[in-house]
Parts: structure tokens; sequence; C-alpha cells
């Protein structure tokens, strides 16, 4: 919980001094914006210990206008490191009803820059996934039918157990996950511009560009793999 003096007031997106804080990532302010302050030096730590692994991030939020609980990654140049970001949410359509593989897309959108996805997709190296999970406020529909079902405090607690089935499948199938390489369009080559932080292990060559960038997403529509 990124935002308790905000949820405390009734917010569900600005901080107590009105702050979007999901935007406030790139530059974070230890007065203004002290949890994405403190959450980033904690996750820079990790990332620069050798005794730690750090594979996932998810950022987690409620979405106002769609249905469902869905994702949004990153576009990386590296298209093997683009394809291999769908397997996670593959895998949790397959252990979630109400989870939308099909509503899921990647992007780097500039207004988006600012997002702990965008940011940490940037800062991380390639054996890290970074997510935003959206769920609903309102419903989702279950393949198949047309009939929205309202959310209830059980359902999302539903969804999150499916999250954490979904790691235990991910490690799983681990070794297969290694040589899978799931079909994605060519993405139109773009200079990104380099981004060199005092503590980090290795350059960041993917760093959004938050100044150049124009709308690029892809919808990821269900491929033909073994996921």
């Amino acid at each position: 919980m990124l935002n308790p003096d905000g949820v405390y007031l009734g917010n569900y997106r600005c901080s107590l001094m009105g702050f979007d804080l999901n935007r406030h990532w790139l530059d974070p302010s230890p007065w203004a914006h002290p949890t994405l302050h403190g959450v980033k030096q904690l996750i820079i730590q990790m990332y620069n210990d050798p005794k730690t692994s750090l594979e996932f991030y998810i950022d987690i939020h409620a979405h106002s206008t769609m249905m469902n609980g869905f994702m949004y990654g990153n576009i990386f140049e590296d298209e093997e490191r683009f394809q291999r970001q769908a397997i996670f949410p593959k895998l949790l359509c397959q252990n979630a009803e109400d989870f939308s593989y099909s509503s899921t897309s990647f992007n780097r959108d500039a207004v988006k820059a600012g997002t702990g996805r965008r940011f940490l997709g940037g800062l991380l190296d390639h054996t890290s996934y970074c997510y935003t999970l959206e769920v609903s406020f309102y419903s989702y529909v279950i393949s198949g039918t047309t009939a929205a079902v309202p959310y209830t405090e059980e359902a999302y607690m539903k969804l999150g157990r499916n999250v954490a089935r979904t790691f235990l499948d991910y490690y799983r199938l681990n070794s297969m996950v290694e040589k899978v390489a799931i079909p994605m369009p060519r993405l139109r080559k773009e200079k990104s511009p380099s981004y060199k932080h005092p503590l980090l292990r290795g350059p960041a060559s993917n760093y959004p560009n938050s100044k150049g960038d124009k709308k690029n997403s892809v919808n990821h529509k269900d491929p033909s793999t073994p996921f």
C-alpha cells in the first residue's frame, strides 16, 4: 500500500497532497512522495544485492472503466525479452476465470513514463519482469458468457490466490519457459536514451523516453503456444 494517507481520506488515486503517485517514479521526492522514494531505494538495494534474485515487480491497481482483471506490460527493443513477458499473464489467464488475456497490453506511452511498471522496466535487467495488474472496480465477464458478475471481497481475494498459483506454475515450468519463444510482431526501431544510476549493476538501455515517445502499444492476442 503506497498511498495510505490518500486512501484514509477516501482517495483511490491521489495522495494527501494531491499527487498521482503512479506518475512520479522517475524522481520521487522523499518529502512529497515518501512511499515511492522508500520503495525505489529498497528495489535498487535488492537489485544490487548478489544474494537476491529480483524477478518480478507487480503494481496492483483498480480500474474505473474496464471490466475483469488484466495486465499492462512493457515494450522492449530486445524481442525475446518482449515475448517472454507474455508468459506470466497467459498462465494467469488459465488459472483465473476473471482475468482477461485479450485486454492485456504492452505499451510505452509517453504519459505512462512515470509509472512503476514503466520506470522499473527500464531500470532492471532482462531477468526481471514488471507489470501493472489492473482489476475492475465493478465486475467481470466469464469467457463464453455475456452477464457481468459483480466483484466481491471474496472474488478479489480469489484473484490474489490465483496470482500466487500462477507463480507456482511459472516456476514449475521454468525449464520450459527458458526455451519458449512467443510469436510477436516486430517493432519499429526507436533510439532510447541511456539511463545511468550510480547504484546500478549495469546499463538500462530500454529506459523509456518520456519526451519523444508516441503512443505505441500492442494488444496482446492469444498466440498459438503451449502456454
